[in-house]
């Protein structure tokens, strides 16, 4: 989906409630603990992913020395 699904009159819609919800003041720090957790949250899923790779590889190699 992403991005291209919301379309721009609907972010920005959603731009201006949270603005009237939250104040021109708690945006910046609401947008920089929502970058973050998008950061840790991206980190973490690739770490599994990675791990599932090296899981896989190490289950083949052995399949295949047999």
């Amino acid at each position: 989906m992403g991005l291209g699904a919301i379309g721009i009159p609907s972010l920005i819609l959603i731009l201006v409630v949270a603005l009237i919800i939250f104040g021109p003041s708690k945006l910046p720090e609401i947008g920089k603990a929502a970058g973050s957790s998008l950061k840790e949250f991206k980190n973490a899923t690739k770490g599994m992913t990675d791990e599932e790779e090296e899981t896989s590889e190490t289950e083949n190699k052995n399949n295949s020395s047999k």
